[in-house]
């Protein structure tokens, strides 16, 4: 065998044992699972248990403050207002109060008695938690010393719902320039079921990794007979897939609800190139059935239960 074929064999066996891609323990919102959601308290919760991604979400206060929160408004389970009070009903629009006004209530806890507090009945409270900046993310983890941690955030818009955000355009581009401004470009991923967000990324800053959820309601909205409006145009019926639509749209992560993977379409994503990240995988047992699946990741609440499965299997 000569010395060129001899380096190939090694090389080629080499590339067999290896893994095609390096997991990506990516902490749901921080690690909502154990602390209050999209927070400071929840991202340092999150460093301390070694995610390699920080997920979280993004809005933009009326006078262009890029903030994380999950929803399009105040939601009345996690924000007290200026009174001390829980909210009794949906807040304002998080696009029509300045960073200032947004200040004033408290996301530190979960409202008692609601399924979402029951739902999470580990999550450690931290009243008088403030809506952060995206910038207070950053300034987190640079102190911290963490140069490995990734962001994945998602652009909080809906097709739905466009008078209560800005415009998917004007808001990507609000969040790109933010997050170059503070050099965090090479460590972002931005994600979002409204794929028409990731058109604009992947056009404005192509150095910033794209990531295209999907789930149920946005694949195929109940009550409509047209394609969805999240998609951008990109139909999985008319492309033959859900892979083969992300594909077509430029995109390289793919992030499907766990209840909609099967092993035929993650076998179809790799062949296509995509690495699939699924969410938000909390339960002991899908946990264990989308590792032995081989995904490429996972979005979970609980940071502390897909690790310990991880161990396990080293």
């Amino acid at each position: 065998m000569t010395r060129p074929t001899l380096f190939a064999s090694l090389l080629a066996a080499f590339l067999a044992a290896a893994p095609a891609h390096a997991f990506d323990l990516q902490g749901h919102r921080g690690a909502r699972g154990l602390a209050p959601e999209n927070t400071v308290p929840g991202w340092k919760k999150a460093l301390e248990l070694g995610v390699d991604t920080i997920e979280c979400d993004m809005a933009i206060t009326k006078d262009g403050v890029v903030v994380v929160h999950h929803d399009l408004r105040l939601n009345p389970d996690i924000a007290r207002g200026p009174d001390g009070k829980w909210l009794e009903g949906p807040g304002p629009n998080i696009a029509d109060l300045t960073f200032e006004e947004l200040q004033k209530y408290d996301v530190g806890r979960l409202k008692p008695g609601t399924k979402y507090a029951e739902e999470f009945k580990y999550q450690e409270p931290a009243d008088g938690t403030r809506i952060p900046r995206l910038s207070d993310l950053f300034d987190l983890v640079k102190k911290s010393g963490n140069a490995n941690v990734g962001f994945d955030c998602e652009t909080k818009v809906s097709p739905l719902e466009r008078d209560a955000t800005r415009p998917p355009e004007e808001f990507a581009k609000v969040a790109v320039a933010e997050i170059r401004r503070h050099g965090m470009a090479g460590r972002m991923m931005i994600q979002s079921f409204d794929w028409s967000t990731l058109q604009v990324v992947q056009k404005e800053a192509p150095e910033i990794r794209t990531m295209y959820l999907s789930s149920p309601r946005t694949l195929r909205p109940e009550g409509r007979g047209q394609p969805s409006p999240w998609l951008a145009g990109f139909a999985p019926e008319e492309h033959g897939s859900v892979p083969k639509a992300v594909k077509a749209a430029g995109g390289k992560i793919w992030a499907p609800n766990q209840t909609y993977l099967t092993p035929e379409l993650l076998a179809e994503a790799r062949a296509l190139g995509i690495t699939v990240i699924p969410w938000t995988v909390n339960n002991p047992d899908m946990i264990r059935k989308l590792l032995d699946m081989g995904v490429d990741g996972i979005i979970t609440d609980r940071p502390d239960l897909v690790k310990a499965e991880l161990a396990k299997r080293k």
